[in-house]
């Protein structure tokens, strides 16, 4: 409406993603919500914690600043989850400013819960399944991330058996190159971590899936070592086809991992997001 005092009127847009991975079914579920914060619609409230879109919701649970409820669905799958981290907050780059090129502006803020206890249901259109495991909580926000010459990146959430989180993110370029402001941390078991920066961590691919939905090609196998830590991984994909087709194509889903630190095996699981293999990612000034 273009009268001024329409209620409906906002300089607030809501945006959600939900997406959901049935290994065992190899079916891969995502949905793509937008709303406006105009009468109540879409919004945040601090205290007590509430954010929402629709009936899309995170909220503090009863007293505890440290525990949340998930709840999101639609017609065919959805949510309902009580998390609580077990592990300290982390603060990502400097004390959460995490640079992700070499202009002052390129940056965000930054901060990880890496390891959370989580229980509730999921719901398929097989039923509703009562679930407990672990998950990790990434909070980023920036007006302004890539530089000109950075089309995506790849990242990795990654939950290792002895009570380890590696996380890391490694920028490209127009050549596929990997840039030298990727970064990432590492969390020890009592939760206290370091930073990595790009030279420490060697990333290489090893295997390749092609979308038969948007016809990008991803990686689909890494081999990853962090030689300080005599650290080497190997991480493959738990399903090929875990690409969101939304407003923009990216892959993120599950992941496993294996393979040996100080000689002696290990293993864990986590999470992959790649954008930027469909359409180059953009800076805000850009887009």
């Amino acid at each position: 409406p273009e009268e001024s005092g329409s209620p409906w009127r906002t300089n607030q847009l809501y945006m959600g993603h939900l997406a959901l991975s049935d290994i065992q079914e190899d079916r891969f579920y995502h949905a793509e919500r937008f709303q406006r914060s105009a009468l109540g619609l879409a919004g945040v409230d601090a205290q007590p914690l509430r954010i929402w879109l629709d009936d899309w919701e995170i909220k503090g649970v009863s007293k505890d600043p440290m525990k949340w409820q998930l709840f999101a669905k639609t017609e065919e799958f959805g949510i309902n989850l009580e998390v609580t981290p077990i592990k300290p907050l982390v603060l990502q780059g400097n004390q959460g400013l995490s640079q992700k090129g070499k202009e002052p502006g390129n940056a965000s803020y930054y901060y990880s819960f890496t390891r959370m206890i989580a229980s509730g249901e999921v719901i398929t259109p097989d039923g509703i399944f009562d679930v407990t495991g672990s998950s990790w909580l990434d909070r980023e926000w920036s007006t302004s991330v890539l530089e000109s010459n950075q089309v995506g990146w790849d990242w990795f959430a990654l939950q290792l058996n002895d009570g380890t989180d590696l996380m890391y993110y490694q920028l490209r370029d127009k050549a596929g190159k990997p840039d030298e402001q990727s970064s990432g941390k590492l969390v020890n078991p009592n939760g206290e971590s370091r930073n990595l920066n790009f030279e420490e961590v060697a990333l290489k691919v090893v295997e390749f899936w092609k979308s038969p939905n948007s016809g990008a090609s991803y990686p689909a196998g890494w081999i990853l070592k962090l030689a300080s830590e005599n650290l080497d991984l190997e991480i493959s994909p738990r399903m090929s086809d875990q690409e969101l087709q939304t407003t923009v194509s990216y892959w993120e889903g599950s992941v496993r991992v294996q393979g040996t630190q100080n000689g002696q095996p290990i293993q864990g699981v986590g999470y992959v997001e790649m954008t930027g293999y469909d359409q180059f990612m953009t800076s805000v000034d850009e887009s």
